[in-house]
C-alpha cells in the first residue's frame, strides 16, 4: 500500500466507476472485475430487473467467499498448530522449550 491515491476508471454492471485507492491500479481493476462478474453472475440466474437488489445478492456471494476464506485459514491455522504440538514431541527434551510458540530468542546458554 502506498501514501499516494490513484484514480481508476472501472466498469460495474455496465456504469462507470472513478475510483480514488491508495492501492495498486492494477489491484483496484482486479477488485472492480470481480465485482461485476459476481454481478452478473447474480442477474444472469434470475430475472431480476431492479439492479440493486442484484447488487445486495451479489455483496452476499462476495461475502459468503469472504467468510469461507477466512474459515478456511483459520482451520490451516488450527492443523499448523497442532503439527507443531505433534512435532515439538518428537524432539529431545532440552529442545522442547519455547518451541511452537513463535519465539526467537535464545536461551540462557546461548543456543
Amino acid at each position: 500500500m502506498t501514501d499516494k491515491k490513484t484514480v481508476v476508471k472501472v466498469t460495474i454492471g455496465n456504469d462507470e466507476y472513478t475510483l480514488r485507492s491508495d492501492r495498486a491500479p492494477e489491484y483496484t481493476r482486479a477488485v472492480a472485475e470481480h465485482v461485476d462478474r459476481a454481478l452478473k453472475e447474480v442477474l444472469q440466474v434470475g430475472a431480476m430487473v431492479e439492479t440493486h437488489k442484484a447488487a445486495i445478492l451479489a455483496a452476499l456471494a462476495i461475502t459468503d467467499e469472504l467468510f469461507q476464506a477466512r474459515r478456511a485459514q483459520a482451520d490451516l491455522a488450527d492443523r499448523l498448530r497442532a503439527m507443531t504440538t505433534e512435532l515439538s514431541r518428537l524432539l529431545p527434551p532440552a529442545k522442547r522449550k519455547g518451541r511452537g510458540q513463535g519465539s526467537l530468542a535464545s536461551s540462557p546458554d546461548g543456543g
